[in-house]
């Protein structure tokens, strides 16, 4: 297990795939850990050395005990990468790793290449829904939270399908740490990244999920209208657009990022 260290933070990352091949970070997204990639993998570890880490309060990084925001959050990323000794990456993040990379790309581009910001958005509101998810989760734990989470991310058809596809993100949400779930509901909560966008200069991937509710194909083209180098796909899915198209989202990152 690797480890990198923030002060008392801990942060788990693993590192796979060709030494010699460009690095590609992976973010997660709210309530899984870094296996939320698990469909992508084989197909990047082909192109990528993969560098996929657990986000503070989830899996087997720990959370601070004082409130964090996006400045925090991307912190964590750069001190993973300079843990691993990897000067300079790619970078993919979905939803509350999507707003990650959008932090880091206007106050780090020199450590990235290219971005992929999937089933994301610079504002996820409203407030409200955040304040009453969190109060739930405080009260009643991560089962009360999960069916309707799973609600969220999947399309009715998809979650009617075999149970053992949705059966690990199930798992993963089951297990999360209510004080570090709790913790990055806050930070995403009051994070509002619309001033930062028209100052990015990165080549950036904008990956909308055309059934997604949580944030909504017309936030993804919003954030990709609003920098000077984004492109816009959308796909036919709802928030975890990853796993409910692997194929198809794994596709879509080789070729952006490869693109010459």
């Amino acid at each position: 297990m690797s480890i990198a260290t923030r002060g008392d933070l801990r942060l788990h990352y693993e590192l796979e795939g060709p030494a010699d091949a460009p690095v590609l970070v992976m973010s997660n997204s709210l309530g899984t850990t870094l296996a939320m990639w698990d469909p992508q993998m084989p197909a990047l570890r082909q192109h990528f050395r993969v560098l996929r880490y657990d986000t503070r309060g989830h899996g087997a990084s720990s959370v601070s005990a004082q409130p964090f925001g996006m400045a925090e959050l991307g912190a964590d990323v750069l001190a993973v990468m300079d843990h691993a000794g990897v000067q300079r990456a790619h970078f993919c993040g979905l939803s509350m790793g999507g707003m990650t990379g959008m932090w880091l790309a206007r106050h780090h581009p020199d450590r990235f290449g290219r971005f992929v910001l999937a089933n994301t958005a610079a504002l996820i509101g409203p407030a409200s829904g955040w304040n009453t998810r969190i109060e739930t989760a405080q009260h009643n734990g991560m089962a009360a939270i999960v069916e309707g989470v799973l609600a969220r991310w999947f399309t009715p058809a998809w979650l009617a399908g075999d149970p053992s596809r949705v059966a690990p993100v199930r798992a993963m949400l089951e297990q999360a740490d209510v004080p570090g779930y709790i913790a990055n509901c806050a930070a995403v909560r009051d994070a509002d990244l619309r001033e930062l966008l028209p100052a990015i200069d990165a080549e950036v991937l904008v990956i909308a999920g055309l059934q997604d509710a949580a944030t909504t194909p017309e936030q993804g083209r919003a954030v990709a209208d609003a920098m000077p180098r984004a492109a816009y796909l959308s796909l036919d899915a709802a928030h975890l657009s990853n796993w409910e198209l692997p194929g198809e989202f794994a596709d879509a990152v080789i070729g952006f990022l490869q693109r010459s």
